[in-house]
């Protein structure tokens, strides 16, 4: 009998994004049509490693979400996913080898070579 363990994080610590993530999110917003409510964090299964981060634009919270407001911004965050991302950092960074999110996150124990997926 298999079991598993949620990573050792109180479940209403929030995950934070930099101001650098902040902006850049409301800049990809600003080009939708319609323009959505806020972005959804989450974590789903997949990758080499067992977890991957999602990121999507949301219209509103579900019934069981978290709700983070950073400078205006909503951020949806469901209960299990909060479980794993507690105290995460999220960043926007561009650098000579390309631009993107960047997730530091203190309940990630591996990831895989590529880094697009972790486990917990």
């Amino acid at each position: 009998m298999a079991t598993t363990t949620a990573p050792n994080v109180q479940p209403t610590t929030a995950p934070v994004l930099t101001p650098s993530a902040i902006a850049k999110v409301k800049e990809i917003m600003a080009a939708q049509n319609p323009i959505p409510s806020g972005l959804r964090l989450s974590v789903v299964g997949g990758g080499c490693s067992g977890f991957q981060y999602s990121m999507a634009f949301e219209n509103g919270a579900g019934m069981m979400d978290k709700v983070f407001e950073f400078n205006g911004l909503k951020v949806y965050v469901d209960a299990t996913s909060l479980m794993y991302l507690g105290g995460a950092h999220v960043d926007y960074v561009e650098t000579l080898e390309g631009a993107g999110f960047k997730f530091e996150n203190p309940n990630v124990k591996s990831t895989c070579g590529c880094g697009s997926s972790f486990n917990v």
